[in-house]
């Protein structure tokens, strides 16, 4: 996705949220982002490194929510030779990789009680230990944290540390969901309609009939700006009158008379996720694995891609079945480039 797209708006929500990043930027202390999916998160991280003074060094990125439990605080910290089952070499983890930079932490709510506890000790200590070893390694990192979860909520629950949570808010930024943004839909779709219209070689872009740009301004947009634009690239790819305002717009590309059938009986759909998994794990042999997480990375595509295929490419219906939210779904189908081939 093209980064400058989310940063296109005029909404005084939008523009101090905008501000606010330019302001935290050159501190070295952490910044926790909240917001909705598809607000951004990433890119107000990205903003956050680039006007920062380590803008030359590494901006390394972690999805919290994209690792099995049992592996992010390797993937974190970094292992030993030797650590556990698979770890045939030494391995830096993402701290080590973003030294003298950043480290963005997305979906940081999905972490584990264990995890949050080591990843406090990094922040106040400066210092990582990889699996397996007992010598602490330092480290210079600036935090960047991301959520769309209420984590003082689930601090109050005692599901996420307090002390960490303390740590990581030196400045909260809270990206306004869409719905609020106040005028910025129409640019959004402006800017989203030309860049289809050059894409397809049109000569230009015929804009949105009056009746569409109200059902535009109407929508509650739960998928924000990435929701904004699937919905006027469609729009405009899809639109056969060329040089007459597109009359027509699908919110919902899911919605169809022809729909497969919904999940099956719920006494079937408790053993989904595991009956996926038995395609990838079947016959591994564990004692050749010489890098975790290739091996990782190939057992999860299998997994995913046998369940979406179970599921007739169902997104969601694919989602529930392993555990998943929508947007980890849809990352992993990203991750791995796999595509509908029916």
């Amino acid at each position: 996705m093209e980064r400058e797209n989310q940063f296109i708006g005029q909404s005084g929500a939008f523009l101090d949220a905008v501000e606010r990043a330019s302001r935290a930027a050159p501190m070295r202390r952490p910044v926790l982002v909240i917001g909705e999916r598809g607000t951004g998160k990433e890119l107000i991280a990205e903003r956050l490194h680039r006007l920062s003074t380590r803008w030359d060094e590494p901006l390394v990125v972690m999805n919290c929510a994209a690792l099995p439990e049992t592996l992010i605080e390797a993937e974190l910290f970094g292992h030993e030779a030797g650590a556990f089952t698979g770890a045939t070499r030494v391995r830096a983890g993402r701290f080590e990789e973003a030294d003298k930079g950043t480290l963005f932490l997305d979906e940081l709510g999905t972490l584990s009680m264990g995890a949050q506890e080591r990843l406090l000790r990094a922040v106040e200590y400066g210092e990582v230990t990889r699996i397996g070893s007992s010598r602490p390694t330092r480290v210079d990192v600036r935090i960047v944290a991301a959520t769309n979860e209420d984590l003082p909520a689930k601090a109050a629950r005692g599901d996420f540390r307090a002390d960490l949570l303390d740590r990581l808010s030196f400045e909260v930024i809270t990206l306004p969901p869409l719905r609020v943004r106040d005028g910025d839909v129409a640019v959004l779709a402006d800017y989203f309609g030309r860049r289809m219209a050059a894409e397809l070689g049109w000569e230009g872009w015929p804009g949105f009939a009056p009746h569409v740009a109200e059902q535009l301004e109407k929508h509650d947009w739960p998928g924000n700006v990435r929701e904004l634009r699937n919905v006027v690239e469609r729009a405009t790819y899809r639109w056969d009158d060329w040089g007459q305002p597109i009359g027509h717009v699908v919110f919902d590309p899911f919605d169809s008379p022809w729909k497969p059938a919904g999940l099956p009986p719920s006494g079937e759909r408790a053993g989904i996720a595991a009956t996926a998994a038995q395609p990838a794990l079947q016959g591994t042999d564990y004692e050749s694995i010489d890098d975790l997480r290739a091996a990782v990375d190939a057992h999860e595509r299998q997994i995913v891609e046998f369940a979406l295929g179970k599921h007739r490419w169902n997104q969601r219906q694919t989602a529930k079945a392993l555990g998943l939210t929508y947007d980890q779904l849809r990352h992993c189908i990203k991750k791995h480039a796999l595509a509908d081939d029916g």
